[in-house]
């Protein structure tokens, strides 16, 4: 009797002792999440992102170096082409820079708290918290998280986050449809807490400054003609009117009209570089992530630049969302 009570008691240490040294639950890794950014004074992050939206999969080196608490520095540049990009936030404002083009644009934004961000840790881990519908498992390694999302294409309905055990820094980053189809893929190649940075690491003219030293200039001769780009894309009771080809100093302008219930206006022309690189300040304007680049939007307007070409997208009638659906579908469509 004293010895089947005796290994019950050690049972229940034993017991006891294995809860202790298991799992954490979800609640602990909320607790731990809010805690990291409560106390993290900044990061600098390395990642590879690839797109599954076009014909082809598109891959982008991305680094993003962030300083508490509204100091932000992201890098994008497409491994099959020349031309960069980096979005900057200071104390200046939210600045939108293609170095190749001297090109750069200034807004007065909340970005990147006005929507997901998915190479910025904060905004995943906001994604995680604030989703009462996220669900969660944990593997050998990893904690993998799945939420909505509130990312500016809407298509890109939920995430897959997974971040490594150890130290709670990201892994990896799905986004799929609402069919789960993964169309954006980012891997995180390294992770750096609390780093340090220097004096101009955020000015927008060392960073212009100092990418374009970093790489050739997007126009090194001109284009005999200019490939035109029709939307694969248009709003139901929309279509193509007309197209009207410009020849200006810099080259040929195509104008593409689309009649209808949401009219609008799509004109392209060959990128030039610009001879001075004083921001060009959007007071109503947004940058936006269009995936293959990035654009700014105005009340009535998208401007972007992709492959040698500057695309300007004006409409009195469209919203932002369909404004950036069409601009996405035209990338990677064929020359009519």
């Amino acid at each position: 009797m004293r010895k089947a009570i005796w290994f019950a008691a050690l049972g229940l240490l034993l017991s006891v002792i294995l809860v202790g040294c298991g799992e954490k639950t979800q609640e602990d890794i909320m607790t731990d999440l809010e805690k990291k950014l409560t106390e993290m004074t900044g990061y600098k992050a390395a990642s590879t992102m690839t797109l599954e939206t076009g014909n082809e999969p598109q891959t982008y080196e991305v680094d993003v170096w962030h300083q508490t608490k509204s100091y932000y520095r992201v890098a994008l540049k497409n491994q099959n082409k020349d031309q960069s990009q980096i979005i900057l936030r200071n104390d200046d404002g939210v600045f939108v820079l293609t170095p190749a083009l001297n090109k750069s644009f200034r807004f007065q934004s909340d970005w990147p708290t006005n929507s997901s961000q998915v190479y910025l840790y904060e905004s995943l881990v906001q994604d995680i918290l604030m989703d009462p519908e996220r669900t969660f498992q944990a593997t050998e390694d990893h904690y993998v998280f799945q939420t909505n999302t509130n990312y500016q294409n809407k298509n890109l309905s939920t995430q897959e986050i997974t971040l490594n055990k150890k130290d709670l820094t990201p892994a990896q980053v799905k986004i799929m449809n609402t069919d789960l189809e993964v169309l954006v893929q980012l891997d995180f190649t390294s992770f750096e807490w609390n780093s340090s940075f220097n004096d101009g690491d955020f000015d927008m003219e060392r960073n212009m400054t100092g990418a374009q030293m970093a790489e050739e200039p997007a126009m090194a001769e001109p284009m005999e003609a200019l490939t035109v780009y029709y939307p694969m894309y248009t709003p139901d009771g929309t279509e193509f009117d007309s197209s009207q080809t410009i020849e200006a100093e810099t080259g040929q302008r195509v104008v593409l009209q689309y009649m209808g219930e949401q009219p609008f206006t799509l004109i392209q022309e060959q990128s030039q570089v610009v001879p001075a690189a004083t921001p060009m300040s959007v007071s109503q304007g947004e940058p936006v992530d269009l995936g293959f680049t990035i654009g700014v939007m105005t009340d009535e307007s998208l401007m972007w630049s992709y492959n040698g070409v500057d695309f300007l997208l004006a409409s009195a009638t469209l919203d932002t969302e369909e404004m950036m659906a069409i601009a996405r579908s035209v990338y990677g469509t064929h020359e009519k």
